[in-house]
């Protein structure tokens, strides 16, 4: 079990990123959140198996259709047993 908080610039808010994470996520069984933040960017936390958690980190790095991710922050952190996933 891993965590990632991860930060996305760019054009990420508006072209339904946080839709496309959640149903992401929910693909690869991961838990966490997903939130647009006050500056721009979209702030996500993922939970869950290794590999699962890096596609959702891959995913990131290019969002969905009409997302232009400029870059993206990803910190490692403790996983803290998160179950399901929400659109914050």
């Amino acid at each position: 079990m891993v965590r990632r908080r991860v930060v996305i610039h760019g054009h990420v808010q508006g072209v339904f990123f946080r839709d496309s994470t959640r149903r992401q996520a929910q693909r690869h069984d991961v838990s966490g959140w997903v939130a647009n933040r006050a500056d721009g960017a979209v702030e996500a936390v993922f939970e869950g198996e290794a590999d699962a958690v890096e596609r959702l980190v891959a995913f990131s790095r290019e969002g969905p259709r009409g997302a232009q991710v400029e870059s993206v922050e990803v910190t490692e952190e403790e996983p803290e047993g998160l179950s399901g996933f929400s659109v914050r």
